[in-house]
Formats: C-alpha cells, sequence, structure tokens
C-alpha cells in the first residue's frame, strides 16, 4: 500500500530520490575521452598540448564501406584548434571529373595518416602522408597552449587555378578537383591525381 508523505517525510525522502537518480543516469565523459592532452619540450621548455578529436560516427555522409575501414583502423579525426564545426572528412571527385571519393584525417595510436578513398572501389585506400599528431602541433592563445594544426579541403580547378595566378606561365585550368593540405596559418600543399599518380601542383613561392 503506497502511504502518503508528510511534509517532513518528503523533505527527508527527496534528497535521497535524487541522489539515486544522479547515480543512475550515465555521465557525459564522451568529449573527454576524445581529447588527448599532455606536453611536449619546446626550447628545452614543457608546453601544453590539447587536441580535440571526434568519432567516426560524426560524420553520417561517410559511406558505411568507408566508416567500417576507418572504425577497424581505430581512427579517430583530429580537430584543428580553429575547427568550429566538424571537419578534416572531404567529399570531392579527386580521381577524375565526377567522381565521388573521400579524403580522411585518420589518427589512431598517436599517428594521423591522410587516407584517400576513391568511389571506384578500390578496396584499400591512399595513405598520402602521415605524421605524429604532436608534430602537428602550434600554439594559439595567449596560455601557450598547442593546438592540432594540420586541415584538409577540398579544392575546385577554379580555387587552383586562383592559387596559381602569379606563376609565370600561369599553369592549365585542371580538369578535376584537388586536396588542399593546410597547416593553419603556415602553407597549404595541393594534391592532385593524375595519370594513375598523386602529384603535388606546383604553386608560387
Amino acid at each position: 500500500m503506497v502511504r502518503a508523505l508528510t511534509k517532513s517525510g518528503l523533505l527527508l525522502v527527496l534528497p535521497l530520490l535524487l541522489f539515486c537518480r544522479s547515480e543512475l543516469l550515465p555521465q557525459d565523459s564522451t568529449s573527454t575521452q576524445l581529447n588527448t592532452s599532455g606536453s611536449v619540450a619546446i626550447d628545452g621548455h614543457s608546453t601544453p598540448y590539447l587536441i580535440r578529436h571526434l568519432p567516426v560516427s560524426s560524420f553520417p555522409e561517410l559511406p558505411a564501406a568507408i566508416q567500417e575501414q576507418l572504425n577497424l583502423r581505430g581512427c579517430l579525426i583530429p580537430q584543428t584548434y580553429e575547427a568550429h564545426r566538424p571537419e578534416n572528412v572531404v567529399h570531392a571527385s579527386l580521381e577524375r571529373p565526377g567522381s565521388s571519393d573521400w579524403a580522411v584525417l585518420c589518427s589512431a595510436q598517436g599517428t594521423v595518416s591522410l587516407l584517400v578513398f576513391f568511389g571506384s572501389g578500390s578496396s584499400q585506400p591512399f595513405t598520402l602522408s602521415s605524421a605524429l599528431e604532436t608534430e602537428r602541433l602550434q600554439k594559439h592563445v595567449p596560455s601557450g597552449t598547442l593546438g592540432f594544426n594540420w586541415g584538409i579541403d577540398p579544392a575546385s580547378p577554379q580555387q587552383v587555378h586562383e592559387a596559381q595566378a602569379g606563376m609565370a606561365p600561369r599553369p592549365p585550368l585542371l580538369n578535376h578537383d584537388a586536396l588542399a593540405d593546410t597547416l593553419v596559418d603556415r602553407h597549404t600543399i595541393y594534391h592532385f591525381y593524375l595519370k594513375s599518380a598523386w602529384i603535388v601542383l606546383e604553386m608560387q613561392d
């Protein structure tokens, strides 16, 4: 039988109920678990860093087969220190005009790899470059804390052509997308797939 609680009884039981509820609710520690922090030596001084990652599931637009490969590799997607939305997953026509291809920065076991998956069905991605996460750090706040500075973006033929505007002679317009590979606030290189091989496009110094 359920008995009505008096006002004094309610005051005694309510804190206990709140305590039990807080113990039963799962704690949101996902963001903490996806961060990597530590310190590196710079000019003989220990400097802290913080790298934020997102899980592959944060990019539902990725084809299921690619998501599966990334998860098998244990990939997380590192985010640059200036990120305001999920980044470092690129969809573009990288193999040829009109193709549907993907490029991803995959961070696993402390190493970041730039992977490219062609939509034509290749079972294994291209690895264009890789580096330790701690080799892609840069100061970005007055406190001196370092953040991740490697980002990738699609580059249309027109965008690449504009980036080559100061060159003489100016290279001809490309016929499909390139992949912009950037160290934030430093420099960008452009990877381009040409005649079954990846090249780095020439740019003005």
